[in-house]
């Protein structure tokens, strides 16, 4: 299945990386559509690249709906992010 889901940034790389929070999983995205983007912030993700920014209200609320209709993100990333792990010390 492929979705766009709400994820949130943990840190920027650089002006076109960051490391996005998925569920608990950290992922390098490409951010280079994004702009102005902050650490904290919520965007919209699809097939790694960030699309839009979302209010923090709006990407939670996308999450538990993805929750309640049993979609567990975790599993539908889990292929995505093995192919590219991001280790606990990113290099910069």
């Amino acid at each position: 299945m492929c979705l766009a889901i709400p994820v949130q940034i943990e840190s920027i790389e650089d002006e076109f990386t960051a490391i996005a929070n998925i569920g608990g999983l950290r992922k390098q995205i490409n951010i280079s559509l994004v702009d102005d983007l902050k650490v904290g912030e919520y965007v919209i993700l699809h097939v790694g690249f960030a699309l839009k920014k979302l209010d923090e209200a709006e990407a939670l609320k996308t999450l538990a709906m993805f929750a309640e209709m049993g979609i567990n993100l975790n599993d539908e990333l889990e292929s995505d992010v093995s192919e590219t792990p991001v280790s606990d010390e990113v290099s910069r």
